[in-house]
């Protein structure tokens, strides 16, 4: 149900639900949501069905989220924040700038992607042998890259980071490291003539923009912290998001992060299990 704070009485609800419901055109610009850009192909197609139903609008950036985090505070105009990592969020709720603590939409998962036909895939037992061939190739003179999300403000590049510790490979691979600014750019370098591969988000691995043209293996969930994703609402929201915001916790929503790889299980609780 929507928040509608705004209303002061029952002829201000029924005037703020006919505006949100029956009118596409809301005075002002669409609403401007902050995504993880482990969301770039699950949230636009979201954000079209929502518009198909609803006739409203928003204007989707993808990006970092500790990025996004800082722009937040800051005073950027985002009204709907979608982090790959929760603790973003319960900070900046903690410093005064969202409506409450948000809710977990989403568990992410970590994958080893690399461009098909490059080499052989790596199996499951050994998801990250590609990287070892990689560390003897480039001892041998080869220029081979890893790519990976920057870990100083992605979460999934602290996820690439933790994989690569738990198999002691992130002190010897760090002179092939590329960084993306963000999983999205990272997994465009990861299929880069140049690089063996890289570790990028099951979401991307699953788009067909990608998948047609690479090949990935999962990360056991084990080898890094949990990437529970959390959303919520900042103190600039308006209608528009809200209801977006609550379209993203029923079936439809739910349903499409489920089919970019996404765990939902509980997804609107703090009870998301990692399946």
């Amino acid at each position: 149900m929507l928040s509608l704070a705004n209303a002061n009485n029952a002829s201000g609800l029924l005037l703020a639900c006919l505006l949100l419901i029956g009118s596409p055109a809301i005075a002002g610009e669409p609403p401007i949501v902050a995504a993880a850009s482990d969301l770039q192909f699950a949230l636009t197609e979201a954000a079209e069905q929502f518009k198909q139903q609803t006739g409203h609008t928003l204007r989707l950036n993808f990006g970092s989220s500790g990025n996004f985090r800082r722009q937040i505070a800051q005073g950027a105009p985002f009204e709907l924040y979608l982090s790959a990592d929760e603790r973003y969020v319960q900070a900046l709720f903690e410093e005064g700038y969202t409506q409450d603590e948000g809710v977990i939409y989403a568990i992410g998962r970590l994958v080893w992607l690399q461009r098909s036909g490059r080499d052989d895939l790596p199996s499951e037992d050994a998801p990250l042998a590609a990287v070892d061939d990689a560390l003897t190739a480039y001892a041998n003179g080869a220029s081979v890259r890893i790519a990976l999300a920057n870990p100083e403000h992605a979460p999934y590049g602290v996820a690439a980071q933790q994989a690569l510790e738990h198999a002691e490979l992130w002190e010897p691979t760090k002179p092939l490291h590329v960084l993306g600014e963000n999983v999205s750019q990272a997994a465009q370098f990861a299929l880069s003539d140049d690089a063996r591969g890289g570790l990028v988000a099951y979401s991307l691995a699953l788009a067909p923009a990608l998948s047609e043209r690479s090949e990935y293996v999962l990360i056991p969930e084990t080898w890094h912290s949990p990437l529970r994703q959390r959303m919520v609402l900042t103190n600039q929201a308006g209608e528009v998001a809200s209801a977006f915001y609550q379209w993203l916790q029923q079936d439809e929503g739910q349903s499409i992060l489920r089919r970019y790889g996404f765990a939902t299980n509980g997804a609107g609780t703090d009870d998301v299990s990692v399946e």
